[in-house]
């Protein structure tokens, strides 16, 4: 990848389509750090990792603090997804009730992409 392009989150690094979600779910491997539960597939047969992200609804009620944390989520990964190899699936969903700011999200993304390698 070009050095211009590290640091983007193209549509193709997005998890989505009902098959690959189906397959991920039913064939990942779980894991909880910090602030999220992740489940990753890993060889997914593309040249890149795709990530998922979720924010429940039973938490967050109000559409903006749901988008909110997951901008925040995507931004983490985006600054820190040179660690992990391509080829991977991933799933985040935020597991705490409350909004934490940016700098702990950064760091429990961190801890679940070397909790991943």
């Amino acid at each position: 990848m070009p050095p211009f392009r590290a640091h983007t989150l193209s549509k193709a690094e997005r998890l989505c389509g009902k098959k690959d979600i189906a397959r991920l779910l039913d064939q990942g491997r779980y894991g909880t750090v910090s602030c999220f539960r992740y489940c990753c597939l890993r060889e997914n047969g593309q040249p890149v990792s795709r990530i998922l992200v979720s924010v429940p609804k039973r938490s967050f009620k109000r559409a903006v603090k749901r988008n909110l944390l997951k901008r925040r989520i995507r931004e983490a990964y985006r600054l820190q997804k040179q660690v992990l190899g391509p080829g991977n699936d991933i799933m985040f969903i935020y597991t705490p009730r409350e909004i934490l700011p940016f700098a702990d999200i950064f760091a429990a993304m961190a801890e679940a992409l070397a909790a991943l390698t």
